[in-house]
């Protein structure tokens, strides 16, 4: 397919400045620049630049987003040997649904060669396009949200960044097998929506949860497909190029944390992030701290240890918990490579090919030691409610 008729090219000078160092990514980077469209198949990674904003609530002007990051980005050096390609951007289509559809038509294409894509948007309801190109796959997803609360909104309102999340939840046919929310604030969450949160068994971890132990959240990330990553999740202070930015959120070393455990997860294919507005930003700020987020994805993408344990597990440790009062013993596996632990979660044998690849379920040490206590870990308990 060729990709290239989605795509504004680069202005060369704006995106690297008039010299660029040599071993920066802006050295490294193969760019659309004029007509030459980089060979993006046999890439690792490729950064999309999104250039929608009209469903962006109370923050006009995050369709800037995508070249104000690019100019501190390559300004960083590279992290290690990567291919990685700037296809440029997606420009708003005549309609925001337009633009939806060459989001998901290029995401389709990337996934299919193996390609990580890095988006840097626009608005958070990209996120819905960013979906719709595993429903093109027919591939069930978890998506794991940074957010300081539910993009839920109400059924019957329009979709745009406050509301994408009903609109994937209640997507025909519907390809979401698991949510996560990671740094939501209850202040901004009617305690109705939490309810539902825990009715659909989906997972959500509080702002304080995740700032006393960062480490939560490697195996929240690891389990998920897609990561959303919307810029008010982060406090003000650091991130002020956001119109709904609040004095509260993560600090900016913990959510370029959060990216390297994304960049590490062998599982996760694709990322984006979202709802920066250069028109809000203080010097630059918000800029390169988006743009040091992604040099950690990446970072942590060169460090990834290919060690997802489906197929061959003799490079794991296998551990069996019997739990009182409970039918099904828990299996454990550690990774003797990294070190990281899964478990195994019993599913309806018809129902084989669909959750093949979410019966093993990322976990800590932690969760290993909570079997040990005689009790059921919490998300061993949900992902079975949700494959039985």
């Amino acid at each position: 397919m060729d990709l290239s008729i989605y795509f504004e090219s680069l202005d060369q000078e704006k995106t690297l400045g008039q010299y660029v160092l040599p071993n920066t990514l802006g050295h490294e980077v193969s760019f659309h620049f004029q007509d030459q469209f980089p060979d993006w198949e046999n890439a690792s990674i490729a950064i999309i630049g999104v250039k929608e904003d009209r469903n962006a609530i109370h923050n006009k002007g995050c369709a800037q987003a995508p070249d104000a990051v690019r100019k501190y980005l390559y300004q960083l050096y590279a992290p290690g040997k990567l291919d990685v390609v700037d296809l440029g951007n997606i420009n708003a289509g005549h309609t925001v649904e337009d633009t939806y559809f060459a989001v998901s038509s290029v995401i389709t294409e990337l996934n299919k060669r193996k390609v990580f894509p890095i988006i840097i948007g626009g608005g958070q309801d990209i996120t819905y396009a960013n979906y719709l190109a595993y429903e093109r796959l027919e591939q069930t997803v978890n998506i794991v949200s940074v957010d300081r609360g539910f993009d839920l909104g109400d059924v019957e309102d329009d979709l745009d960044s406050r509301s994408y999340l009903s609109k994937i939840i209640l997507h025909q046919p519907n390809f979401l097998f698991n949510y996560s929310n990671i740094g939501y604030q209850t202040y901004f969450v009617d305690p109705k929506i939490l309810d539902l949160v825990a009715k659909l068994f989906f997972d959500a971890y509080r702002l304080g949860e995740i700032q006393s132990n960062i480490q939560l959240a490697e195996p929240i990330v690891r389990n998920a497909d897609v990561l959303t990553f919307d810029i008010s999740a982060i406090r003000q202070s650091d991130a002020p190029g956001n119109s709904n930015a609040t004095p509260n959120g993560l600090y900016g070393e913990e959510a370029c944390q959060i990216c390297r455990y994304a960049g590490m997860s062998d599982k996760l294919s694709s990322i984006g992030f979202y709802e920066l507005n250069p028109l809000l930003d203080n010097h630059g700020q918000t800029s390169h701290l988006v743009a040091q987020m992604i040099w950690y994805v990446m970072e942590g993408f060169v460090n990834r240890k290919k060690d997802f344990p489906i197929g061959d597990k003799s490079g794991y440790t296998k551990y069996r918990v019997s739990i009182k009062d409970y039918d099904h013993e828990i299996i454990f596996y550690k990774s003797n490579k990294s070190e990281r632990w899964w478990m195994d979660v019993p599913y309806p044998p018809n129902k084989r090919i669909k959750f093949e690849r979410h019966h093993l379920v990322p976990c800590a040490y932690s969760d290993y030691q909570t079997a040990c206590r005689d009790e059921m870990p919490d998300k061993w308990w949900k992902t079975f409610q949700k494959l039985s």
